[in-house]
């Protein structure tokens, strides 16, 4: 892994996006999909800022704005931000005072000699005109145990309505890391927005690491909080087979990797099989494997016909699929769409007017919205 030497304060150099705009007939509602900017190179995060321009992160370290239709420059300087394999420049997500504070987290591959884990920053997004910049940058959280390699940095940031910060990480390529409970890896985290502990957090006794939320989580790297209900939910690779939706909860322990659905990439067996005493069973699995990425509840006015149900993006299977719910929650009935029309679909988002907004994963990246026709 090399480190990535970010760019400081840029004008914006404006690019001519080539919008396209497919009407497509969805099982409930048909929808229009428009492509609002291109070329961005492998898009991971994004945010909808108050006057409707897009803060997005770029994985080989970059942060842009991008406002009708347009990329600004690359902008953004993260200490000890190293690039390579799934690892670089992540999620991002607004604080809950954003309007005021302009305060943002970021989630990151930090280097420590000769390793690297997933590590959280706070800083102070600054717009005046045409530039953009970070102020105030600061390390909030930094993974205990660095590692070589480049796999399962998870990354997902989901600030909650209590002012606390949930946040996911990988069990970095090592299975049994997820079980280890000193260890930061294969696990939901929970902090305050300063890096302290929050005092009700499951572990604050000393029992394992206090950070940690819930774990035996492979690579969780989508994450959302229902809006409607609080609930946190959770969506993670699994092997060959086994991705799953999750609801994550104090102290529990999702099993990877001593119970799944899938089997190793090999075909052998993983743990002792799908279910045992101590570890919770997913809300929802895949069998075979679409690669899941990032996720949503979907609670906007534009799409009542999807009131509550999620929406979770597909790398492999290049696909947003969304899986119906019940009023108990349960999933009830599951819906591809999109499959292999706009390649690698990395993240989605509820917008604030109720369109979703969507990223590719591709060297050639854009930003898509999805609305009702």
């Amino acid at each position: 892994m090399r480190p990535y030497v970010a760019l400081a304060l840029l004008p914006f150099l404006w690019q001519n996006p080539a919008f396209a705009a497919d009407r497509i007939q969805t099982e409930r509602v048909p929808v229009v999909v428009e492509t609002v900017a291109t070329g961005l190179e492998y898009p991971w995060g994004v945010e909808v800022l108050p006057d409707g321009a897009y803060l997005v992160t770029e994985r080989p370290g970059r942060l842009r704005i991008v406002k009708d239709g347009r990329l600004s420059a690359p902008f953004g300087d993260l200490p000890g931000l190293v690039v390579g394999g799934q690892g670089g420049l992540l999620d991002v997500a607004l604080a809950n005072d954003f309007d005021q504070s302009g305060t943002i987290f970021l989630s990151y591959s930090h280097a420590e000699g000769r390793g690297a884990g997933t590590a959280i920053a706070r800083a102070k997004l600054v717009r005046e005109g045409d530039t953009a910049r970070l102020e105030d940058v600061e390390i909030i959280f930094s993974m205990d145990r660095k590692t070589r390699g480049g796999r399962h940095f998870g990354s997902r940031i989901v600030p909650a309505s209590d002012g606390t910060i949930y946040f996911s990480i990988g069990d970095r390529g090592d299975g049994d890391r997820a079980q280890d409970m000193s260890d930061h890896a294969g696990a939901i985290l929970r902090i305050l927005p300063d890096g302290s502990i929050p005092q009700d957090n499951p572990y604050t006794d000393g029992t394992a690491a206090p950070e940690l939320w819930s774990k035996g989580h492979r690579n969780a790297q989508g994450m959302v909080i229902d809006p409607e209900t609080g609930i946190l939910y959770a969506v993670e690779h699994g092997a060959r087979g086994g991705d799953e939706v999750n609801r994550p909860e104090p102290g529990k322990n999702y099993g990877w990797p001593v119970i799944s659905y899938g089997r190793h990439y090999s075909g052998g067996k993983i743990g002792i099989g799908t279910e045992a005493e101590g570890y919770e069973q997913p809300l929802y699995y895949w069998d075979p494997s679409i690669a899941p990425g990032g996720m949503t509840v979907y609670r906007g006015a534009m799409f009542p016909e999807w009131d509550g149900d999620f929406l979770v993006t597909a790398l492999k299977d290049q696909m947003l699929v969304r899986l119906e719910r019940d009023a108990d929650g349960s999933v009830i009935g599951d819906e591809n769409m999109f499959r292999r029309k706009y390649g690698r679909i990395r993240e989605v988002k509820t917008a604030p007017d109720g369109s979703l907004i969507l990223l590719t994963d591709e060297p050639n990246g854009a930003i898509l919205r999805v609305r009702r026709q």
